[in-house]
């Protein structure tokens, strides 16, 4: 990958590229390697309400184009993704430290969502059902809403941005995005991408800075009715209490504390394969990273030493080199933050298997990298199996029986992924039925959601709403019901409706 020439980038407000109004800028760099990338606009509560004027102007426009054409910018924007998506991994791959084939995939999320999304332009659909009166009918239709509040994460800087961008505007709202304060360069690209598609000014506007001042002016902002957050649990409750007063509808993806099961009959290979991808991909940086592995005793030993086999053969290093099995982890606080909960697990008497360290040899001292890190013998209250740990770290519980092992998985405060991996289709069935959660997978890992169906958790996961498929409309769209008297005289309902059955 050629090196990037750091510039100075700017906010997008109503179509205009602007600095933030204080002046004040932040860095961003690359966790690989330190490398600085871009200065961007360190922006605040003046800078917020500029990009929320300019949303709610665009809004009486935007919610009067047809939906079809308002998804036919939508394919444009994936036809651009599609496009650009080896540049596009690559710059991911330089800002937020993924692998390259996980980077693309980061893109092709957003690829798939918004094609999704673009075909919702077609659909929207309400429902049309029967009157109980003579010469009435009756539909349900979604409407937009308004200025769409849209705060999201770092680890993934396209995808996630898309799942909640693209249904808010193809059901007709406008959009001020406040992107990750780590990367920032992978939004000034979606917003530009978006632009050269043809969005129209001011429906989408981007405010970069930091959660205590652009994230708490956007959540708090009177003409902002809906916000979408993805982040942390403690910074969900906040958005939470800031939105109450004014009734703001608040959709909540946090975070996750996700299990595998792998039962006395399950394929082994296919289980440390599957281990592997959730616990260490995207150096355990997604909300729905396996951090705990419920093992059955029967096969407890054979999977420790296959896991741990496989977890010393990974390759750390920067995500742009093809031969790098795991990157960085996005900074030196976040490594710090894993690092103390190996010395946790340590301390509860877990047994540290493999990793546990700080790599720090040779190139990998440029930047912030841990290695894949496995505890066994874990108890299901230790805090490295309550907690999530963000990081490339799992624990290994080992249990007696499907019931335990049902029971450990469901003992904690999160509820967004799940998996087991079993031969044995009463116990896969009995697997969706009890697991709490708001995904689960049979015989795979604990990640990779599509985008037609529903994403979300239960529990201290979320607040009930979901991003992806149809669900994802109901967070941007309120439900009109409609009723059309053709009868020429006033009718009311039931008081006129005197036409009942016999008992």
């Amino acid at each position: 990958m050629a090196v990037l020439d750091a510039q100075t980038f700017r906010n997008y407000v109503g179509g205009e590229w602007v600095d933030a109004a204080s002046g004040e800028t932040f860095e961003s760099t690359s966790p690989a390697t330190g490398e600085r990338l871009g200065t961007f606009p360190r922006s605040a509560a003046d800078d917020v309400e500029r990009a929320v004027a300019a949303a709610k102007a665009a809004w009486e426009e935007w919610r009067l184009v047809p939906a079809p054409k308002r998804g036919e910018i939508l394919y444009r924007f994936a036809n651009l993704l599609a496009e650009q998506k080896d540049e596009l991994a690559e710059l991911m791959s330089r800002e937020m430290g993924k692998v390259l084939p996980e980077a693309g995939g980061d893109v092709q999320e957003a690829i798939d969502m918004s094609l999704y999304m673009a075909g919702e332009g077609r659909r929207l659909f309400g429902h049309t059902t029967p009157s109980e009166l003579r010469d009435k009918f009756m539909m349900s239709v979604r409407m937009p809403v308004g200025v769409v509040g849209a705060i999201t994460p770092w680890n993934f800087p396209i995808a996630i941005p898309s799942w909640k961008i693209a249904p808010a505007l193809v059901c007709g709202n406008t959009v001020v995005l406040k992107p990750a304060e780590e990367t920032p360069l992978m939004a000034e690209r979606f917003v530009e991408l978006f632009e050269e598609a043809g969005l129209p000014p001011g429906v989408l506007n981007v405010v970069h800075g930091f959660g205590e001042d652009a994230g708490d002016a956007l959540v708090r902002h009177p003409d902002v009715p809906i916000i979408t957050f993805t982040g942390h649990r403690e910074t969900g409750i906040h958005v939470t209490k800031a939105a109450a007063d004014a009734l703001k509808h608040v959709h909540l993806e946090l975070g996750g504390k996700n299990a595998i099961i792998v039962m006395d009959d399950a394929d082994l290979e296919l289980a440390v394969e599957g281990i592997v991808w959730s616990a260490f991909g995207t150096s355990g940086q997604r909300c729905t990273a396996a951090s705990r592995v419920i093992v059955h005793e029967r096969v407890y030993d054979a999977l420790q030493r296959k896991l741990v086999a496989a977890a010393e053969s990974m390759r750390l290093g920067v995500g742009w080199d093809e031969s790098t099995d795991l990157g960085p982890v996005i900074s030196g606080a976040a490594l710090d933050r894993i690092h103390s909960y190996t010395q946790v697990g340590r301390d509860e008497g877990a047994r540290l298997l493999t990793g546990g360290e700080i790599a720090s040899d040779g190139e990998l001292e440029k930047g912030f990298y841990y290695r894949p890190t496995v505890f066994g013998d874990v108890e299901p209250q230790m805090r490295i199996a309550q907690e999530e740990i963000f990081g490339p770290t799992t624990a290994l519980i080992p249990v007696r029986d499907f019931d335990e092992a049902v029971r450990a998985a469901n003992g904690i405060k999160y509820g967004l992924s799940s998996a087991i991996f079993t031969r044995d289709v009463d116990r896969a069935f009995r697997a969706m039925r009890d697991l709490q959660t708001g995904i689960t997978y049979v015989n795979a890992g604990t990640t990779g959601a599509e985008v037609h169906l529903p994403f979300g958790g239960t529990k201290d996961t979320g607040n009930g709403h979901r991003e992806a498929g149809q669900a994802a409309l109901d967070v941007f769209t309120e439900w009109k019901s409609i009723y059309v008297d053709y009868s020429g005289r006033l009718q009311r309902a039931q008081i006129d409706n005197v036409e009942r059955p016999a008992p």
